[in-house]
């Protein structure tokens, strides 16, 4: 078993609350550097998915059955203007990413952070996109999901099967394990929508390409992958 991040658009990540999604597809590239591998664009279809090679497959396959993955989503933390002062007087700025485990955390899929007024900004808080935190924090700071440290993840991904397929493969069911479950289904095609998702991801064009990729049916846990499980998620101060 390995922990692995995993990054999810906010629509993604609202599937995931809502229990709407419980497989994702990702883009299977060449990683071997002991052969020629499977994925590499040389070998016929059914040469890649002959049982006989299952091994093979394996050595490319980055997250297998068992594997925990933590989801990194686009957040936002609440920060100071000065973390303290040095023994000289000279006050401490804020690090650009290591942020403290204490500082507040929101995530962007839940809305915006609340426009708190404080001290430094006064009670209407800020206007133009920009959020006042509570105090003793001045400002709320939007982070991108690569930028999410394990320690803030709020969903835990177990993996319980593995497929590889072509991306066009891809069933009217699985499209609805893909995110679609739970909405309201009348005249919606379940593959026409998540071609339009993955296209929304990962560029014109990217469907027609028809590459190979990793298909992960997993469960999801509402709880850092830290935390033990069926206990909400704390951190540390």
């Amino acid at each position: 078993m390995t922990d692995r991040p995993i990054l999810y658009s906010g629509q993604m990540v609202r599937a995931q609350l809502d229990d709407r999604k419980s497989q994702t597809r990702r883009i299977l590239k060449p990683r071997s550097k002991n052969r020629p591998s499977l994925f590499d664009g040389g070998w016929s279809d059914s040469y890649v998915l002959d049982p006989g090679n299952e091994s093979w497959r394996q050595d490319d396959m980055p997250i297998k059955i068992g594997d925990r993955l933590w989801v990194r989503e686009s957040w936002w933390i609440a920060t100071m203007y000065s973390y303290g002062t040095t023994p000289g007087g000279c006050e401490i700025d804020p690090p650009p990413l290591a942020h403290r485990k204490r500082d507040p955390v929101h995530y962007d899929a839940d809305g915006n952070p609340p426009n708190v007024g404080n001290r430094t900004y006064g009670p209407e808080g800020l206007r133009g996109g920009s959020f006042a935190a509570p105090d003793p924090y001045a400002i709320w700071l939007k982070r991108p999901s690569i930028h999410m440290p394990r320690w803030a993840s709020r969903l835990t991904q177990i993996v319980t099967d593995v497929r590889v397929e072509r991306l066009q493969d891809i069933s009217e069911a699985d499209a609805v394990a893909e995110g679609l479950a739970g909405q309201n289904l009348d005249g919606m095609d379940p593959r026409g929508w998540y071609r339009d998702l993955w296209e929304s991801i990962n560029g014109a064009g990217s469907w027609d390409a028809n590459p190979w990729v990793a298909a992960y049916t997993f469960t999801v846990e509402r709880r850092n992958i830290d935390a033990p499980a069926n206990v909400s998620k704390g951190r540390d101060e």
